[in-house]
Protein backbone atom coordinates (compact mmCIF):
# COMPACT_ATOMS: atom_id res chain seq x y z
CA UNK A 1 0.00 0.00 0.00
CA UNK A 2 1.02 3.63 -0.97
CA UNK A 3 2.36 6.20 1.53
CA UNK A 4 -0.88 7.53 3.35
CA UNK A 5 -1.55 10.87 3.19
CA UNK A 6 -3.25 13.87 4.30
CA UNK A 7 -6.11 14.03 0.91
CA UNK A 8 -8.14 17.84 1.67
CA UNK A 9 -8.70 19.87 4.48
CA UNK A 10 -12.16 21.41 5.09
CA UNK A 11 -13.20 24.01 7.41
CA UNK A 12 -17.18 25.24 8.53
CA UNK A 13 -17.24 28.40 9.32
CA UNK A 14 -20.85 28.48 10.64
CA UNK A 15 -21.75 25.38 11.75
CA UNK A 16 -24.53 24.00 9.56
CA UNK A 17 -23.52 25.80 6.39
CA UNK A 18 -21.90 24.42 3.38
CA UNK A 19 -18.38 23.41 3.88
CA UNK A 20 -14.93 25.25 2.44
CA UNK A 21 -11.84 23.14 1.37
CA UNK A 22 -8.36 24.81 2.19
CA UNK A 23 -4.58 24.11 1.28
CA UNK A 24 -3.56 24.71 3.96
CA UNK A 25 -4.88 25.33 8.09
CA UNK A 26 -3.33 25.64 11.35
CA UNK A 27 -4.52 23.70 13.66
CA UNK A 28 -5.40 25.52 17.25
CA UNK A 29 -6.16 23.40 20.55
CA UNK A 30 -9.83 23.63 19.76
CA UNK A 31 -9.96 22.68 15.87
CA UNK A 32 -8.90 23.78 12.81
CA UNK A 33 -8.27 28.03 12.48
CA UNK A 34 -11.74 29.58 11.44
CA UNK A 35 -13.95 26.55 11.84
CA UNK A 36 -17.33 26.89 13.90
CA UNK A 37 -16.53 30.04 15.41
CA UNK A 38 -19.95 31.04 14.37
CA UNK A 39 -23.36 29.36 14.68
CA UNK A 40 -27.00 30.09 14.17
CA UNK A 41 -29.88 29.74 17.05
CA UNK A 42 -33.47 30.24 17.22
CA UNK A 43 -35.61 32.07 19.34
CA UNK A 44 -34.77 30.17 22.47
CA UNK A 45 -31.12 30.10 21.64
CA UNK A 46 -30.77 26.59 20.55
CA UNK A 47 -28.47 25.75 17.90
CA UNK A 48 -29.82 25.45 14.32
CA UNK A 49 -27.93 22.89 11.62
CA UNK A 50 -29.02 20.91 8.71
CA UNK A 51 -30.63 18.26 10.78
CA UNK A 52 -33.64 20.71 11.31
CA UNK A 53 -33.18 23.03 8.00
CA UNK A 54 -31.47 21.18 5.20
CA UNK A 55 -31.50 24.35 3.10
CA UNK A 56 -28.98 25.39 4.92
CA UNK A 57 -26.25 23.61 2.73
CA UNK A 58 -27.22 26.40 0.20
CA UNK A 59 -26.06 28.85 1.93
CA UNK A 60 -22.03 29.72 1.52
CA UNK A 61 -19.95 31.85 3.82
CA UNK A 62 -16.15 32.55 3.30
CA UNK A 63 -13.39 33.90 6.01
CA UNK A 64 -12.49 37.08 5.86
CA UNK A 65 -9.15 38.66 7.40
CA UNK A 66 -9.88 39.25 11.30
CA UNK A 67 -12.53 36.44 11.73
CA UNK A 68 -15.32 38.20 9.92
CA UNK A 69 -17.45 35.81 7.43
CA UNK A 70 -18.11 36.94 3.80
CA UNK A 71 -21.73 35.36 4.07
CA UNK A 72 -23.92 34.27 0.60
CA UNK A 73 -27.49 33.06 0.68
CA UNK A 74 -29.19 32.02 -3.04
CA UNK A 75 -30.65 34.60 -5.13
CA UNK A 76 -28.86 37.58 -2.99
CA UNK A 77 -25.45 39.43 -3.31
CA UNK A 78 -22.84 38.84 -0.73
CA UNK A 79 -22.69 40.44 2.99
CA UNK A 80 -19.65 41.01 4.37
CA UNK A 81 -20.11 40.17 8.15
CA UNK A 82 -17.71 41.64 10.71
CA UNK A 83 -16.71 39.80 14.24
CA UNK A 84 -19.16 41.69 17.10
CA UNK A 85 -16.50 44.40 18.30
CA UNK A 86 -16.37 45.30 21.79
CA UNK A 87 -19.70 46.27 23.25
CA UNK A 88 -22.01 43.80 21.62
CA UNK A 89 -24.45 42.05 23.11
CA UNK A 90 -23.77 38.39 24.80
CA UNK A 91 -26.11 35.27 24.80
CA UNK A 92 -26.30 32.10 26.50
CA UNK A 93 -26.96 30.08 23.58
CA UNK A 94 -27.43 25.69 24.04
CA UNK A 95 -25.38 23.19 21.57
CA UNK A 96 -26.55 20.00 22.35
CA UNK A 97 -26.49 19.84 26.39
CA UNK A 98 -24.10 22.61 26.54
CA UNK A 99 -24.77 25.77 27.87
CA UNK A 100 -22.02 28.60 26.17
CA UNK A 101 -21.63 32.34 26.54
CA UNK A 102 -21.41 33.83 22.76
CA UNK A 103 -21.39 37.21 21.13
CA UNK A 104 -24.55 38.41 19.14
CA UNK A 105 -23.74 39.25 15.55
CA UNK A 106 -24.91 41.62 12.51
CA UNK A 107 -28.61 41.46 12.63
CA UNK A 108 -28.90 42.12 8.88
CA UNK A 109 -27.01 38.42 8.27
CA UNK A 110 -29.18 37.10 10.46
CA UNK A 111 -31.89 38.62 8.86
CA UNK A 112 -31.15 37.49 5.67
CA UNK A 113 -30.32 33.87 6.52
CA UNK A 114 -33.92 33.84 8.26
CA UNK A 115 -35.27 34.66 5.28
CA UNK A 116 -33.83 32.29 2.99
CA UNK A 117 -34.82 29.92 5.73
CA UNK A 118 -38.24 30.83 6.01
CA UNK A 119 -37.25 30.58 10.13
CA UNK A 120 -36.19 33.29 12.38
CA UNK A 121 -32.50 32.20 13.50
CA UNK A 122 -29.39 34.61 14.87
CA UNK A 123 -25.99 34.57 14.03
CA UNK A 124 -23.53 34.65 17.16
CA UNK A 125 -19.77 34.20 17.32
CA UNK A 126 -17.91 32.54 19.98
CA UNK A 127 -15.08 34.60 21.68
CA UNK A 128 -13.20 32.52 23.44
CA UNK A 129 -13.05 28.71 22.90
CA UNK A 130 -9.83 28.13 25.00
CA UNK A 131 -12.33 29.04 27.91
CA UNK A 132 -16.39 28.46 26.75
CA UNK A 133 -16.75 24.64 25.89
CA UNK A 134 -15.47 22.07 27.31
CA UNK A 135 -14.64 18.31 25.20
CA UNK A 136 -16.37 15.55 26.87
CA UNK A 137 -14.83 14.18 29.77
CA UNK A 138 -15.09 11.03 28.97
CA UNK A 139 -12.90 11.19 25.97
CA UNK A 140 -10.88 13.98 26.83
CA UNK A 141 -8.44 15.71 29.12
CA UNK A 142 -9.49 17.94 31.94
CA UNK A 143 -9.85 21.48 29.83
CA UNK A 144 -9.66 20.66 26.41
CA UNK A 145 -11.86 22.50 24.58
CA UNK A 146 -14.00 22.94 20.99
CA UNK A 147 -15.41 25.16 19.42
CA UNK A 148 -19.14 24.76 17.65
CA UNK A 149 -18.64 21.65 16.69
CA UNK A 150 -20.99 18.79 17.50
CA UNK A 151 -18.59 17.42 20.27
CA UNK A 152 -14.73 17.39 19.10
CA UNK A 153 -12.09 19.40 17.77
CA UNK A 154 -12.08 17.31 14.45
CA UNK A 155 -13.17 14.98 12.25
CA UNK A 156 -10.80 12.38 9.97
CA UNK A 157 -12.63 10.31 7.46
CA UNK A 158 -10.36 7.90 4.86
CA UNK A 159 -10.91 7.49 1.08
CA UNK A 160 -10.58 3.59 1.40
CA UNK A 161 -13.91 3.53 3.66
CA UNK A 162 -15.70 5.32 1.37
CA UNK A 163 -14.93 3.43 -1.26
CA UNK A 164 -15.76 0.27 0.32
CA UNK A 165 -19.06 2.23 1.81
CA UNK A 166 -20.05 3.00 -1.87
CA UNK A 167 -19.04 -0.30 -2.95
CA UNK A 168 -21.72 -1.60 0.02
CA UNK A 169 -24.58 0.96 -1.20
CA UNK A 170 -24.64 -0.11 -4.96
CA UNK A 171 -25.11 -3.84 -3.56
CA UNK A 172 -28.20 -2.34 -1.88
CA UNK A 173 -31.59 -1.31 -2.40
CA UNK A 174 -30.75 2.38 -2.90
CA UNK A 175 -28.16 1.85 -5.38
CA UNK A 176 -29.16 4.89 -7.51
CA UNK A 177 -28.23 7.18 -4.90
CA UNK A 178 -24.59 6.17 -4.76
CA UNK A 179 -21.64 6.74 -5.28
CA UNK A 180 -21.90 9.28 -2.67
CA UNK A 181 -19.15 12.07 -2.19
CA UNK A 182 -17.26 12.62 0.83
CA UNK A 183 -18.56 15.95 1.68
CA UNK A 184 -21.97 14.18 2.95
CA UNK A 185 -19.90 13.59 6.32
CA UNK A 186 -18.77 16.87 6.60
CA UNK A 187 -14.65 16.24 7.99
CA UNK A 188 -12.46 18.57 8.71
CA UNK A 189 -9.44 16.55 7.35
CA UNK A 190 -9.35 13.58 4.71
CA UNK A 191 -6.73 10.86 4.05
CA UNK A 192 -6.03 8.61 1.65
CA UNK A 193 -3.75 5.11 1.37
CA UNK A 194 -5.32 3.32 4.54
CA UNK A 195 -7.75 0.06 4.40
CA UNK A 196 -11.01 0.20 4.52
CA UNK A 197 -12.27 0.46 7.98
CA UNK A 198 -8.32 0.73 8.80
CA UNK A 199 -9.46 3.52 11.81
CA UNK A 200 -11.49 1.85 13.82
CA UNK A 201 -8.36 0.78 15.29
CA UNK A 202 -6.29 3.95 15.72
CA UNK A 203 -5.43 5.40 19.44
CA UNK A 204 -3.08 8.00 17.97
CA UNK A 205 -2.06 9.66 14.65
CA UNK A 206 0.26 12.16 12.82
CA UNK A 207 -0.52 14.66 10.04
CA UNK A 208 2.76 16.17 9.18
CA UNK A 209 4.43 17.55 12.81
CA UNK A 210 0.86 17.71 14.02
CA UNK A 211 -0.02 14.70 16.62
CA UNK A 212 -3.60 13.74 17.31
CA UNK A 213 -5.10 11.88 20.22
CA UNK A 214 -8.26 9.71 18.36
CA UNK A 215 -11.25 10.02 20.75
CA UNK A 216 -14.21 8.16 19.80
CA UNK A 217 -15.79 6.91 16.49
CA UNK A 218 -17.96 9.06 14.90
CA UNK A 219 -22.02 8.32 15.48
CA UNK A 220 -23.99 9.84 12.05
CA UNK A 221 -27.16 11.39 11.78
CA UNK A 222 -29.71 12.48 9.07
CA UNK A 223 -26.92 15.41 7.96
CA UNK A 224 -24.68 12.46 5.71
CA UNK A 225 -28.50 11.79 3.98
CA UNK A 226 -28.58 15.60 2.66
CA UNK A 227 -26.83 16.19 -0.68
CA UNK A 228 -25.10 19.48 -0.11
CA UNK A 229 -25.07 20.86 -3.40
CA UNK A 230 -29.20 20.59 -3.38
CA UNK A 231 -29.96 20.08 -0.03
CA UNK A 232 -32.83 17.24 -1.37
CA UNK A 233 -32.20 14.25 1.24
CA UNK A 234 -32.19 10.40 0.46
CA UNK A 235 -32.22 7.33 2.28
CA UNK A 236 -28.29 6.62 2.32
CA UNK A 237 -25.73 6.50 3.55
CA UNK A 238 -27.44 5.72 6.73
CA UNK A 239 -29.55 2.43 5.69
CA UNK A 240 -26.18 0.87 4.46
CA UNK A 241 -24.82 1.88 7.37
CA UNK A 242 -27.43 0.45 10.04
CA UNK A 243 -26.78 -2.80 7.84
CA UNK A 244 -23.28 -2.54 8.46
CA UNK A 245 -21.71 -0.10 10.72
CA UNK A 246 -23.57 -0.21 13.15
CA UNK A 247 -21.73 -0.12 17.06
CA UNK A 248 -24.44 -0.20 19.84
CA UNK A 249 -26.49 2.32 19.06
CA UNK A 250 -24.76 4.34 16.69
CA UNK A 251 -24.26 4.52 12.90
CA UNK A 252 -20.54 4.94 12.30
CA UNK A 253 -18.16 6.68 9.75
CA UNK A 254 -14.88 8.63 10.93
CA UNK A 255 -13.24 9.11 13.54
CA UNK A 256 -13.16 12.12 16.29
CA UNK A 257 -9.63 13.71 16.94
CA UNK A 258 -8.36 16.12 19.86
CA UNK A 259 -4.96 18.24 18.78
CA UNK A 260 -1.94 16.66 21.04
CA UNK A 261 -0.56 19.57 19.29
CA UNK A 262 -0.20 22.58 17.75
CA UNK A 263 1.00 23.80 14.04
CA UNK A 264 0.08 23.58 10.45
CA UNK A 265 -1.37 20.82 8.12
CA UNK A 266 -0.99 21.16 4.07
CA UNK A 267 -2.85 18.51 1.36
CA UNK A 268 -0.33 16.29 1.23
CA UNK A 269 1.13 15.70 4.05
CA UNK A 270 2.12 12.80 5.57
CA UNK A 271 -0.59 10.64 7.50
CA UNK A 272 0.38 8.10 10.68
CA UNK A 273 -0.96 6.08 12.63
CA UNK A 274 0.99 6.62 16.08
CA UNK A 275 -0.96 3.85 18.25
CA UNK A 276 -3.18 1.45 17.75
CA UNK A 277 -5.91 0.62 19.96
CA UNK A 278 -5.93 -3.03 21.63
CA UNK A 279 -8.03 -5.44 19.42
CA UNK A 280 -11.74 -5.55 20.75
CA UNK A 281 -11.17 -1.86 22.81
Amino acid sequence: MSQAELTSIHVYPVKGTRGLTLPTAAVEPWGLAGDRRWMLVDAEGRCVTQRGLPALALVSVAPLPGGGLLLTVPGREPWEVPVPGHGAPAATVEIWKDKVRAVVGDAAASARVSAFLGSAVRLVHLADPARDRLVDQEFAAPGETVSFADGYPLLVTATGSLDALNTLIAEGDHAAEGPLPMERFRPSLVVSGTGAWDEDGWARVAVGEVTFKVAKMCGRCVVTTTDQRTAERGKEPLRTLARHRRFGSQLVFGQNLIPESTGTVRAGDPFTVLARRPVGA
